[in-house]
């Protein structure tokens, strides 16, 4: 058989709470507010609030990790693995895509556009040319070409 046994607060033990009218230790009447009985004179403990502090998320989310079952939890991790593989994955390929991508282009690109830049640079000269060339013409129509006057006849 369990015998129970009153054990005493040491505030109580040495201080008798006084009880007011009627014997009461905690009365309500309409004259009297609906306050609870607190212990004001008792220490406030403060290690708990610098526990807190102290404290930080990772601590405060790890300690999340009792509210699930243990089978949740391993559904939880694997899924969080397989995404976070799958990211990880994605992202080393596509840094290895764009890394031959760009040096490709680079190395093929750069001289192809310089060859095709040159190759209008004379196009163009040959157009300025052939302007030029067409206006003298047209400035000395009876004349005959330079070519021509330049060479001794036999």
């Amino acid at each position: 058989m369990v015998k129970l046994t009153e054990v005493e607060d040491e505030h109580f033990a040495q201080e008798k709470p006084q009880p007011s009218k009627h014997n009461v230790l905690l009365a309500s009447d309409d004259e009297e507010e609906d306050d609870d009985y607190t212990d004001t004179e008792s220490e406030i403990s403060t290690e708990s609030y610098e526990e807190l502090e102290s404290e930080t998320l990772y601590d405060r989310i790890y300690a999340l990790k009792d509210m699930l079952p243990p089978s949740a939890r391993r559904s939880l991790t694997s899924t969080v693995n397989t995404v976070t593989s799958f990211t990880k994955s994605s992202v080393t390929f596509s840094g290895k895509a764009l890394w031959i991508i760009s040096t490709s282009a680079f190395l093929l690109g750069v001289p192809w556009a310089l060859a095709y830049a040159e190759e209008e640079q004379y196009i163009q000269m040959e157009r300025e040319q052939g302007m030029i060339k067409g206006a003298n013409e047209m400035l000395t129509p009876g004349a005959a070409p330079a070519e021509q006057q330049a060479q001794p006849t036999l």
